[in-house]
């Protein structure tokens, strides 16, 4: 087995299984194991995904916030263990792969057009509609007859 190999091998089990699907634009809430001496608590990061980068174990996703009238970022890494739960609250509508230009601004500016059907919502009605569609295919067969 090459070098190569075995690094990909130890990189697909550390991949988290359960990552939700979201964009550039969306409002995610970032839920972040925070270790303080002996004890470890959630801390909640809300805000406007600006960035995605790389693929596998070193993706990344940067988030920007305006609190307090002082914008913040955090680049998270989206495979870490320190992460312990990412929430899509709001899905945006956005014509970029970057979203920069949010750095500078405050209030009404700094805002992203939602969107208006959820995406997810119709993926998972259509992955729906095609398991209806083969239960009644099976309904409608009786009993191996023709």
């Amino acid at each position: 087995m090459s070098q190569s190999a075995i690094i990909e091998k130890l990189q697909k089990e550390q991949l988290k299984k359960a990552v939700p699907e979201f964009c550039v634009g969306d409002t995610v809430k970032v839920h972040t194991r925070i270790i303080e001496g002996d004890k470890e608590r959630i801390q909640v990061f809300t805000g406007t995904v600006i960035a995605r980068k790389g693929s596998g174990l070193s993706e990344t996703f940067s988030v920007h916030r305006v609190a307090y009238g002082e914008g913040m970022e955090r680049v998270f890494m989206l495979h870490s263990p320190r992460i312990a739960k990412i929430e899509v609250t709001k899905e945006g509508d956005v014509r970029r792969a970057k979203l920069y230009y949010l750095r500078g601004t405050s209030g009404k500016a700094s805002k992203v057009k939602g969107r208006l059907g959820a995406r997810r919502v119709k993926a998972a009605q259509g992955a729906e509609a095609v398991e209806e569609g083969a239960a009644e295919e099976v309904a409608t067969v009786p009993n191996g007859e023709s």
